[in-house]
């Protein structure tokens, strides 16, 4: 089955690459190779151009924020006085550590923020000293997650 992308067509062999990546980011391109019975060569070239239009972004070291300190996840509906100010509302909150998620969207907030912390106490300081306090932010809202039960990339 191939897959559409506006300057290449993802077939068989690149889906299950990008599968078995997205399950083991750091699996030699050899053992895929090996796996889906092609030279390595095959496995770089395709990593290569799949790289160069974008499609795969790098890869990331996931590291369980609970197992270092890092016990409260919350998502921070934030409003912006004026839609005009959102480009310089992200160039703050990237400046912010804790923030690891940021989307523009629609509906209520003007913004949706994704928020790392180690308790309630650091979760307050973050918001009062850091957040609430940006110029341009009108209000907030924060929502505690008690647990992720799903994390994931798509699905291919």
């Amino acid at each position: 089955m191939k897959r559409k992308h506006p300057s290449y067509d993802l077939d068989e062999l690149d889906i299950k690459i990008l599968t078995i990546l997205m399950n083991d980011a750091s699996m030699p391109y050899t053992e895929i190779a090996k796996k889906l019975v092609v030279s390595g060569g095959t496995i770089h070239v395709r990593m290569k151009k799949m790289q160069e239009l974008g499609i795969i972004k790098g890869s990331i070291l996931t590291i369980d924020a609970q197992k270092i300190g890092y016990d409260i996840t919350a998502f921070l509906g934030i409003d912006l006085e004026k839609g005009s100010q959102y480009a310089d509302a992200v160039k703050q909150l990237k400046k912010v550590k804790e923030v690891v998620e940021l989307h523009y969207c629609t509906g209520q907030y003007s913004m949706f923020a994704k928020i790392i912390c180690r308790d309630t106490s650091h979760l307050r300081e973050v918001l009062n000293k850091e957040i609430q306090s940006l110029k341009g932010i009108k209000r907030t809202e924060t929502i505690i997650s008690l647990e992720e039960s799903i994390k994931r990339q798509i699905a291919l």
